[in-house]
């Protein structure tokens, strides 16, 4: 009788230690640098889709620089930085888009409109922050016409 309790209690240990690793695999983690850039990006695609934009491109890689987000509202051309957030510890996102990167996203936008033939259209530039928890769930969005 003991020694078929001993078995039993061995069974029951394999099966707590099964299921608590199954378990552990279902918890969420945190999002890696990478996850929140493109979490906040769609976040930030959807957010204008709600509002009557129209995207056209996203992640435009030019020999110039990178654009996260064309689209378009009404004949506007629309050029979108995304800033994934999850405080404002090391700055707004206005101030986080040097003038630098301000400068490249012109130049690839310059070369986007030219290759589309779109060179006479007007055109903006704005930037979206989009606050993430450490899970990647959006706390908000800020949208920034103009903001360059």
């Amino acid at each position: 009788m003991s020694s078929e309790r001993q078995r039993k209690g061995a069974w029951d240990m394999k099966w707590l230690s099964l299921l608590s690793l199954w378990l552990g695999k279902l918890r969420p983690r945190p999002l890696s640098t990478y996850e929140r850039g493109k979490r906040a990006e769609r976040e930030a695609s959807l957010f204008l889709r709600r509002r009557g934009y129209r995207i056209v491109a996203q992640n435009v890689r030019t020999k110039l620089g990178e654009i996260d987000l064309v689209a378009l509202k009404g004949d506007l051309v629309v050029f979108v930085e995304v800033k994934a957030r999850s405080s404002d510890e090391f700055g707004t996102p206005v101030e986080g888009l040097l003038p630098r990167q301000q400068k490249r996203i012109r130049n690839a936008a310059e070369l986007f409109l030219a290759k589309r033939g779109w060179s006479e259209r007007d055109r903006r530039f704005d930037l979206i922050a989009v606050d993430l928890d450490e899970l990647g769930r959006v706390k908000r969005i800020e949208h920034i016409p103009g903001a360059f």
